[in-house]
């Protein structure tokens, strides 16, 4: 087995709780913080923790609006994000085709 891809993993995205936000936006092109919060089921402060840190890596951009004079946060990702995590993913394929019997 060739643990070189296992070394190519992205330590930023590959942990659980930034995967799943990483996975739900790049499925959807800008998802609300709330959104994210429910659906994931994460508190507010881990949520806002995950999501500074994929900001913090380029990945994820955020904007601050009102919508009916509340604010809003919303999320997406960046070009960076979004090619980042589709690195990922052909590195987690990879994997899992090498230890896969034919």
């Amino acid at each position: 087995m060739n643990p070189e891809p296992f070394l190519q993993l992205d330590r930023v995205i590959h942990e659980k709780g930034r995967l799943a936000i990483m996975s739900m936006l790049a499925a959807t092109p800008e998802l609300s913080f709330t959104e994210l919060r429910d659906a994931l089921g994460m508190t507010d402060g881990n949520l806002t923790t995950h999501i500074r840190t994929l900001q913090e890596a380029g990945y994820v951009s955020v904007a601050k609006s009102y919508q009916n004079n509340r604010p809003l946060t919303t999320c997406s990702l960046t070009a960076a994000g979004r090619k980042a995590f589709a690195d990922h993913i052909n590195l987690l394929e990879q994997i899992v085709r090498q230890i896969k019997p034919e």
